[in-house]
């Protein structure tokens, strides 16, 4: 039930639960780029893709201030930089990708090839073949996002990806020397400091100097999201990304100031970061919106939490913690956290979020920094039909086929000719046709001329004889996967 308090200020129905709001939010959601940026991003695309080197230059000289001799880091150079960042720094960095590497190795190893001999003779298998060149991008310009290096870098190296670029731009001019380190250690192969649209056009398009990838992945602004979504098709991309979103589910258990330092906590992230608060507690529900108006005044980073929770923070109270999954749930948001007296309910209580953080022991900038699952998440209601950036991304499952019985292939031949006439593909029907007769001996309606000529016992008996020793190798192949 809901605890009693001062009266609410706003009652709306909800489609899901009658739901009072005691802060609605003031502005729309974050939607698709504008018309402005994505014709900006258009626009350095074409350059990229028809100037390749110069227009690569040009724009970061023009967005960044930055046109040093090469954008490529030598081995030389990353070693000098990395032995200017702390210890300190350095051995954290080395522990947290460690916590990555050994999560995304429990999820590479979840994944398997297999092959099945699914009647005698027909061959079926699947096999998890990394992709071959990725393009990681780790945002700077205003805050080093070391931890993003972590995030794409490490989890690329574990699914065995050969090559990774990562690029990342200067900030304020200089290179920011923990996040080389962060990269370094994480396994790339190419570091470039280069940021904004130009670095994922000339990743993706390639240029003189820089050799196209396969794939892109990482978070960005408006901007490199754009871009992410104009060159997909050119290149694949980990997920569409927007602005970062937090939403916590709280019982009257839960301590309220830890909700309102949560809640601030992903506020940070940008202007329009959302941050929401679904409680069967009008107590708690009240207390964490005061704790909040006392902390943001003084937060270092207010001029993006200020305005997130301002025009993109909501606070609703529902009838029970049931119903704040069920309310939950419709917002499919990017991080949600639980902040019940049974948080582990919320795994089977909910199904479209992007992460879970179970109880007060943990919080969402665990997930974001420290504790090895990996940051980059859906966004925009993409929770309801995916998941985020794992060693899964890096990977292109596959299957193939070996049909090594003549009976069999003339069984599927007769099955294929029938089921491809039923849709009218004549061209298809006769490549199981060809088989029946060459196999099987029959004559082909639309070819009699070919394969008049009964298949010889001798054949058959070597067909059935190869087949079987096809069969006791059958376990040597599977080595092989």
């Amino acid at each position: 039930m809901v605890e009693s308090g001062d009266p609410v200020v706003d009652v709306v129905e909800d489609p899901v639960v009658a739901s009072q709001y005691l802060k609605q939010a003031s502005a729309a959601s974050a939607a698709a780029a504008s018309t402005a940026v994505a014709d900006t991003v258009a626009g350095v695309i074409a350059e990229v893709r028809s100037r390749g080197d110069a227009a690569v230059r040009e724009y970061s000289e023009e967005f960044d201030r930055w046109t040093p001799e090469t954008f490529l880091l030598s081995p030389e150079r990353i070693e000098e930089i990395v032995a200017g960042v702390p210890d300190l720094v350095i051995d954290d960095i080395k522990t947290v990708q460690a916590n990555v590497r050994r999560f995304a190795e429990l999820q590479r190893e979840s994944l398997r090839n297999f092959e099945i001999e699914t009647s005698p003779g027909v061959f079926l298998g699947q096999r998890n073949i990394p992709i071959s060149a990725v393009g990681a991008y780790i945002p700077g310009g205003r805050y080093p996002l070391v931890a993003s290096a972590h995030m794409t870098v490490v989890t690329a190296k574990v699914a065995g990806v050969p090559s990774v670029t990562a690029c990342t731009p200067p900030i304020r001019g200089e290179i920011p020397a923990a996040t080389v380190a962060a990269m370094h250690h994480a396994g790339a192969d190419q570091i470039y400091v280069l940021g904004g649209v130009q670095a994922i056009a000339a990743m993706a398009i390639g240029t003189e100097t820089i050799h196209p990838v396969d794939m892109l992945a990482g978070p960005g602004n408006a901007y490199v999201a754009e871009a992410k979504r104009q060159l997909f098709g050119t290149v694949g991309i980990d997920l569409f990304a927007g602005p970062t979103e937090t939403l916590i589910v709280a019982d009257g258990d839960a301590d309220p100031f830890i909700v309102a330092v949560d809640l601030l906590s992903q506020a940070e992230h940008g202007p329009d970061s959302p941050a929401i608060l679904i409680t069967s507690s009008e107590q708690v529900a009240r207390a964490a919106i005061e704790h909040i108006d006392r902390l943001l005044p003084e937060m270092p980073t207010r001029d993006f939490a200020e305005p997130a929770w301002r025009d993109h923070g909501q606070v609703i109270v529902v009838p029970d913690t049931e119903a704040a999954y069920a309310l939950a749930d419709t917002f499919a948001s990017e991080h949600v956290q639980i902040l019940t007296a049974e948080p582990r309910r919320a795994l089977e209580a909910m199904t479209n979020f992007g992460a879970l953080f179970l109880g007060e022991g943990t919080c969402v900038s665990y997930g974001d920094k420290v504790i090895g699952t990996n940051h980059t998440l859906p966004t925009r209601g993409a929770a309801r039909y995916t998941g985020g950036l794992w060693v899964g991304k890096y990977l292109k499952t596959v299957t193939y086929q070996e049909v090594t019985d003549q009976d069999a292939s003339a069984a599927l031949g007769e099955l294929c000719g029938r089921a491809a006439r039923v849709e009218f593909f004549e061209g298809h029907a006769r490549s199981g046709d060809v088989r029946v007769a060459k196999y099987a001996g029959t004559t082909l309606p639309w070819a009699p001329d070919q394969y008049r000529v009964a298949v010889s016992t001798t054949l058959l008996a070597q067909t059935r004889g190869s087949s079987a020793a096809h069969s006791t190798t059958t376990e040597a192949r599977k080595e092989d996967l």
